[in-house]
């Protein structure tokens, strides 16, 4: 797996990462014994950077990786974790003594002393341009509580607000061939700053993978069920916040494009991962064989120019008057 410099924390990660959202809540059930054998599955295969979230499944992934690390030392790790989805989403909650409070909780959860990077789970834009709050995460790493900081964002504009500051080590943004706003202004930036940037979403909610008709039903407690219109948290997160029957159709035929050798997914994914600007894409996995499947993606040969092409194209011909003004 080839391992790049994770922007300004100076930390080498694999191409391809693993997110845990699935593992802790809005996916359906995943057993504790599943995601730890996703994970040992990811690490196996050359996977060294995770990316959780406090708020998945209230601590749950967050704590399973503190678990699997602690039971594997040795292994060249880096975490990743978010805060600010507990209270409400004002920009006012967005203070030290809450990051004091949600760190020192992260902190328990992943059992360290010290996070190696910890983000800003896509606040209120204001947050973007409040010096307070990015003197409070300076604070945070004074402290010796965090090793570096950086935002999860659901627009460009946010990301480009947060790569403008000077302790800014990462942004994470939604990349996919179903959301390539990001190509215009933010790696370009992310790239001339130094920041690095974690690619999350890869396959657009799992329809990149080209295995979903219309008739693919999800479980009740699988966000593809319940967010399809943004009824709990921003739609961009579900699908890309694409037309679902627009996206099953035009992942079928960006899938006849994908190379010998290689799934749906794998392609998409290796899409993502080489992007100029990329530091680390973060496909999730609930089973073994996913995680190895994706972790393969990151040693794909580079996409045909035939591919390439078709990718801008079904962007152009389905999602840009719809997604590309929004995100």
């Amino acid at each position: 797996m080839e391992q790049r410099i994770l922007g300004r924390t100076g930390r080498a990660v694999s191409a391809v990462g693993l997110g845990t959202w699935q593992l802790g809540a809005d996916w359906g059930d995943v057993s504790e014994d599943d995601a730890l054998a996703v994970l040992d599955a990811s690490a196996e295969a050359g996977v060294t950077f995770f990316d959780t979230a406090d708020v998945y499944g209230d601590g749950r992934s967050e704590s399973v990786i503190g678990r699997f690390r602690a039971a594997n030392p040795d292994l060249p790790l880096t975490v990743a974790t978010k805060m600010g989805r507990r209270v409400e989403q004002v920009p006012e909650n967005y203070v030290l003594e809450n990051f004091r409070a949600w760190t020192d909780r992260s902190r328990r959860n992943l059992g360290v002393d010290r996070l190696d990077l910890v983000q800003l789970h896509c606040p209120p834009t204001s947050v973007f341009h409040s010096d307070e709050v990015f003197d409070a995460l300076d604070t945070l790493v004074d402290d010796g509580a965090i090793a570096n900081y950086g935002v999860s964002v659901e627009e460009c504009d946010q990301a480009l607000a947060a790569i403008a500051r000077s302790g800014t080590a990462t942004v994470q943004i939604i990349l996919n061939a179903f959301r390539l706003k990001p190509l215009d202004a933010v790696l370009p930036a992310a790239i001339e700053a130094g920041v690095g940037v974690i690619a999350r979403v890869p396959l657009a909610s799992g329809l990149l993978t080209a295995r979903y008709s219309d008739d693919t039903a999800f479980a009740a407690n699988d966000h593809r069920s319940f967010n399809r219109h943004g009824e709990a948290f921003d739609v961009g997160e579900t699908f890309s916040g694409v037309d679902y029957t627009s996206g099953v159709r035009a992942a079928r035929e960006l899938a006849e494009l994908a190379p010998d050798g290689a799934t749906p997914a794998q392609a998409a994914i290796a899409w993502v991962a080489q992007q100029p600007g990329v530091s680390s894409v973060i496909p999730g996995a609930r089973s073994v064989r996913q995680a190895r499947a994706n972790a393969e993606a990151g040693g794909l040969d580079p996409l045909p120019a035939a591919y390439l092409r078709r990718v801008i194209e079904l962007y152009d011909t389905n999602f840009r008057a719809t997604v590309h003004n929004r995100w």
